[in-house]
């Protein structure tokens, strides 16, 4: 099994932060580091800051949302940093929230498995390359090729839907989960595999995003508990956290509780349902439960609270994982 840092988006730390974990994840010698897009950092922008102030680790952009960003933009984009950090770059495409898509960029949802699928196929050719011609149902582009080097990194998609897997089966070399339990990412793993056999290639590689506190203090389940709340009404992650023993919680998420009583409705232990929390034994034992249904890398998501820029947690999984 492989493992990757993931930067957090915690909203009772300062946005600085990010560049001290990844400082952390460079030193530490993780092999990757996975940098998401929330309602902080330009994903691309920070990845190039990153690169810049880093010695040797590779990045992954994303899971960017294919409503808001098209295929050019992110090719552009990914090539961009990878020129300017003289990095491997790659790309996470997904969905996304509507409160993201909708509310925020004003875009529409509408057929979002047709545009993962769609975007899917046109940045794996501007991602090698390629001049891509394309007319898809959602999305359309023509005549374009990256003028800089390819960035050289994996494509990646984000998926729990039916449709998402199977596009992450025909065009991706990994298929990113988050914050799910053993039993549930067993799951995605048997029908990744059934959907790559269907499609004639080889299962992309299953990454597991996973939030992580080894010897957590109140602050960090205080920080992991609150970064579920959001995502218990998703649709995939409410399904992902009914698997885990929370549809209490899901329910009265989809009945419009507010983001408090869904708090109180959590499990103390919720975090460590769907991630790595505890001590060193109980992470290494979590570790091989993911490992032996199939996860082939974990991207750590370490909390920060009482932890700056996750240190203790990257440095007692480092220590466990060699």
């Amino acid at each position: 099994m492989d493992f990757s840092v993931v930067i957090g988006n915690w909203p009772d730390r300062p946005p600085e932060e990010a560049l001290h974990t990844a400082a952390i994840a460079d030193r530490l010698r993780f092999r990757e580091l996975w940098i998401g897009e929330t309602d902080t950092w330009d994903a691309f922008a920070l990845a190039s800051a990153i690169g810049l102030a880093t010695d040797q680790i590779a990045m992954t952009v994303g899971p960017l949302p294919v409503a808001v960003r098209d295929p050019v933009m992110i090719a552009m984009g990914a090539s961009s940093v990878a020129a300017l950090t003289r990095r491997r770059i790659g790309v996470a495409l997904g969905t996304s929230s509507p409160r993201v898509v909708e509310q925020w960029h004003g875009r529409s949802r509408e057929r979002s498995a047709t545009v993962l699928d769609e975007s899917a196929q046109a940045v794996r050719g501007l991602l090698a390359g390629e001049r891509v011609d394309l007319d898809g149902k959602a999305v359309h582009t023509h005549g374009f090729r990256l003028r800089l080097a390819p960035p050289q990194g994996p494509l990646s998609v984000a998926a729990f839907g039916d449709r998402a897997v199977r596009t992450a089966a025909e065009h991706a070399d990994r298929m990113l989960i988050d914050m799910v339990a053993p039993s549930v990412a067993g799951d995605l793993r048997a029908r990744l595999d059934a959907a790559a056999k269907k499609a004639g290639r080889p299962a992309p590689r299953l990454v597991a995003w996973l939030p992580a506190a080894v010897d957590p203090t109140p602050e960090s389940y205080a920080q992991l508990m609150w970064s579920i709340v959001p995502y218990l009404r998703l649709p995939g992650y409410a399904e992902a956290f009914e698997g885990a023993g929370l549809g209490d919680a899901v329910a009265l998420a989809r009945g419009g509780a507010e983001p408090k009583e869904l708090l109180t409705a959590l499990p103390f232990d919720v975090a460590g349902r769907v991630g790595l929390v505890g001590g060193a034994d109980e992470v290494r034992s979590r570790l091989r439960e993911y490992a032996d249904v199939g996860v082939d890398e974990v991207a750590v998501a370490p909390a920060t609270g009482a932890d700056p820029g996750g240190e203790r947690t990257l440095t007692a999984i480092r220590e466990l994982v060699g």
